[in-house]
């Protein structure tokens, strides 16, 4: 039987994201390699016993599992191909893109790496920093089932997999994810604006419909982000800003009229044009104050 510390696992982004899934790897037990394109944000591994290294190439080298977790499609590509790492990994192993990228693009990359004998999901995932420290993040896998289902116990550390079609259907199935995160955060924050408008407590209104239709992830997390008026990322708006963009993008070729999202997606450009991109997305709430004149120094 090959044990969790003979699987060697390279994982290539340790963002906000990244690092605590890194983390949890080696928890379980797993040999993990290191890389991001600033190092600082990898070294901090090195206290858990993860290897830095200084490239990505480096970092893949021998590896039977390789993760990216990146920012978007092409720096997954330039990483992948431009970066060397097709090339340095050997026949047989597997590439599990974690990151969020349009679906064809992971359709792309997983079709140039079968040419090298390389097998590849992408398997983006939902939950947020919070689920990536826990464990508890959802993963939608794109490819082959055998192969998810080979990588039972990698994902376990990670969270709940689910296998949901061919390759890039993963990434579609992240899309629609973005579609209702961003549209609900939203609906939350057109709410608390409307209740404190009518005179009652943003934080009395959220406790009371917790437990109701209302009742959901975003209305935990990113209603009390919305109370507390704490909005460090987390996930950063121009993130979720790229996201909606390709879910747009996606619409379009598939001749589909999707209004919410298009509203939303509005919003979310005005928000970060005007220097919200690092805001956390729950952060919205400041581009409606704005354009209702109720931010707070109007309270």
């Amino acid at each position: 039987m090959i044990t969790q510390a003979a699987r060697h696992i390279a994982f290539l982004g340790t963002g906000l994201m990244g690092a605590p899934m890194a983390k949890r790897l080696l928890s379980a037990g797993f040999d993990v390699s290191v890389w991001n394109r600033d190092a600082r944000k990898a070294q901090v591994l090195s206290a858990d016993g993860a290897r830095i290294c200084e490239t990505a190439a480096g970092a893949a080298k021998n590896a039977d599992i390789v993760f990216t977790m990146l920012s978007d499609g092409n720096a997954v590509a330039d990483v992948l191909f431009a970066g060397g790492v097709a090339e340095t990994l050997k026949d047989g192993a597997i590439v599990v893109d974690t990151s969020s990228i349009a679906p064809p693009m992971a359709i792309d990359h997983a079709a140039r790496l079968a040419e090298r004998g390389i097998a590849h999901l992408d398997a983006p995932v939902s939950g947020g920093v919070v689920g990536a420290e826990a464990g508890t993040l959802a993963i939608m896998a794109g490819g082959n089932a055998e192969i998810v289902e080979s990588l039972a116990d990698v994902f376990a550390p990670l969270g709940r997999v689910t296998h949901v079609g061919p390759s890039g259907a993963g990434q579609i199935c992240k899309l629609a994810n973005q579609q209702i995160v961003a549209i609900t955060i939203g609906a939350v924050a057109e709410a608390m604006m409307l209740v404190e408008a009518g005179g009652a407590s943003r934080a009395k209104f959220r406790d009371a419909i917790r437990g109701g239709f209302a009742e959901s992830r975003i209305l935990e997390l990113h209603g009390q982000r919305m109370v507390d008026r704490s909005f460090a990322p987390g996930g950063p708006s121009r993130l979720q800003l790229k996201d909606l963009n390709a879910v747009v993008a996606m619409a379009d070729a598939l001749s589909l009229d999707l209004p919410l999202t298009a509203e939303v997606r509005s919003a979310f450009e005005a928000f970060v044009a005007d220097g919200h991109g690092e805001t956390d997305h729950s952060g919205l709430l400041l581009h409606l104050e704005k354009i209702n004149h109720r931010g707070e120094e109007n309270r």
